[in-house]
C-alpha cells in the first residue's frame, strides 16, 4: 500500500508570484505540442509550414479552455449550470473535459485550416498526434493535485493501491490518474506519432486517435471512481466517460473504413506550403 506524496499545489513561488503544479502541467502541455509540430511540419506529407505553427498552437490553445470547459458544463454539470448560468465563467472553481476539449479543438482546428486553405481532415490529421502528450501531462496535474481518483483497491491484490490524503474516506484507492497519463498521454501517443509518420489517407490518422483514445478511456473507467453527483449511466456499471467514449470510437471506425475506402493517400501539399518547404531545403 502506498500514501499520496499530498504534494504542496505551488510548484514555485518567486514573492508573490505562485506557479500551481497544474497551470504548469497546461504549459508542459501546449510545449510539447509547439514542439511536436514544428516537427511533424518538416515532414513532406504534412500540409502545415513551420511559420504557421504559433497561430495554429494559439487555436488549439482556445479550443481546449473553451470546449473543455463548455463541455463540462454541458455533460456533467448542466443542472447546477441552469441554476447557476453564471457558474460557466467560474473557471477558477475547477472543471474541464476531455470530450469538450476536443470537440473545441476540432471547431477551432478547422477554423484555422480555413485560413490556410486546407479541408478539415487535412488539418486534424496533422494535429491529433500531437495532442496525447498533453493529455498525459493533464493527468498527472490531476494525480498531482489529488483529483478524479480511482476506485477502492484491496492492497493484497494491488500493491500499489494508494491512500489520498484528500480523500475523507481514506480508502485505498486505483492511481487511475497515472493509469491515464500512461494509456491516453504516452500509449496512445507511441500509436498515433508512429502511425502519422508516413503519408495515410485522409482521415485516417484522426480516426485512429479517436478508436485509441476511446478504448483506452473506456478501460481506465472501470478503475476511476464515478463522479459522486452523477454515478453510473446504466446497468450499474456504465459511467458517463464511457458513455461519451462510445460515439467516439464508433465515429473513428468509420472514418479509418472512410479513409481507406476512398483509397487515396494523405492529400498533398498545397503548392504554397511545397514551395515554402522546397525554398528552406535549398537555403
Amino acid at each position: 500500500m502506498l500514501t499520496h506524496p499530498n504534494f504542496d499545489p505551488v510548484a514555485v513561488s518567486l514573492g508573490p508570484i505562485s506557479v500551481h503544479w497544474y497551470g504548469l502541467m497546461y504549459l508542459l502541455a501546449f510545449a510539447s505540442a509547439w514542439l511536436l509540430a514544428r516537427r511533424r511540419a518538416g515532414f513532406d506529407h504534412t500540409p502545415i509550414d513551420r511559420k504557421d505553427i504559433d497561430d495554429l498552437i494559439f487555436y488549439g490553445a482556445l479550443g481546449v479552455v473553451l470546449g473543455g470547459r463548455f463541455g463540462y458544463v454541458l455533460f456533467y454539470n448542466f443542472d447546477k449550470f441552469l441554476a447557476d448560468p453564471l457558474w460557466l465563467f467560474k473557471v477558477w472553481e475547477g472543471g474541464m473535459s476531455f470530450h469538450g476539449g476536443f470537440l473545441g479543438v476540432m471547431i477551432a482546428m478547422m477554423l484555422y485550416g480555413r485560413r490556410l486553405n486546407l479541408r478539415a481532415g487535412q488539418i486534424l490529421d496533422f494535429v491529433v498526434p500531437i495532442v496525447p502528450l498533453g493529455l498525459g501531462f493533464g493527468r498527472i496535474g490531476n494525480f498531482i493535485g489529488q483529483e478524479l481518483w480511482g476506485r477502492q483497491a484491496d492492497p493484497a491484490t494491488v500493491p500499489w493501491a494508494m491512500i489520498f490524503p484528500a480523500d475523507p474516506s481514506g480508502l485505498t484507492r486505483h492511481p487511475s490518474q497515472l493509469y491515464q497519463a500512461g494509456l491516453e498521454g504516452l500509449l496512445l501517443f507511441l500509436i498515433v506519432y508512429s502511425f502519422s509518420r508516413r503519408a495515410r489517407p485522409e482521415w485516417s490518422v484522426s480516426g485512429v486517435f479517436m478508436v485509441g483514445y476511446g478504448c483506452f478511456r473506456f478501460i481506465v473507467e472501470f478503475f476511476r471512481q464515478p463522479d459522486g453527483h452523477i454515478g453510473f449511466d446504466a446497468f450499474g456499471w456504465l459511467t458517463r466517460g464511457q458513455l461519451l467514449s462510445l460515439p467516439m470510437m464508433v465515429a473513428g471506425l468509420l472514418l479509418i473504413v472512410y479513409a481507406y475506402r476512398r483509397g487515396s493517400d494523405q492529400p498533398a501539399i498545397t503548392a504554397k506550403t511545397k514551395k515554402s518547404k522546397k525554398n528552406k531545403r535549398n537555403k
